[in-house]
């Protein structure tokens, strides 16, 4: 089992990593040409701009924010779970991904109808996601 991190603005990238040190779990950050990301923990993975990808294996985790790629890494068996800390499964996201949807169609007929974007990060938050993500963990890790 290994961590994979969407990591294009994912906020919860230094959670992840003190998580996945604790538990020895090997990380993968991924992000595009235009981020730099450096570590000293994770392995870094550069990838160029396009559609969504989700290069993973079975049992693996994936962190990412993006609804199309939690739909692929469920099909390829892997575990996913958002920044905020709720996880994706078979009975969210088809939801989520009409939600996204709707609200791609919306920003499309009418700029007055873009909706605001989230709201700023809490250390309430990361407590949340620490949490959620632990317990993934403990699960996956039971035999």
């Amino acid at each position: 089992m290994q961590i994979i991190v969407d990591a294009d603005a994912c906020p919860v990238i230094d959670i992840i990593e003190e998580t996945a040190e604790k538990y020895q779990l090997p990380v993968t950050l991924v992000c595009d040409t235009s981020h730099v990301l450096n570590s000293d923990y994770s392995r870094v993975v550069v990838v160029e701009k396009g559609p969504d990808s989700a290069d993973c294996r079975e049992g693996d985790i994936v962190v990412t924010q993006d609804y199309g790629v939690a739909a692929m890494i469920l099909g390829k068996g892997a575990y996913g779970i958002h920044q905020s800390g709720k996880w994706y499964t078979e009975s969210n996201i088809d939801q989520m991904l009409m939600e996204r949807h709707l609200a791609k169609k919306a920003r499309r007929s009418n700029s007055r109808n873009h909706l605001k974007g989230p709201a700023k990060r809490t250390g309430e938050d990361d407590q949340h996601f620490i949490e959620s993500f632990e317990k993934l963990i403990e699960r996956r890790r039971k035999p």
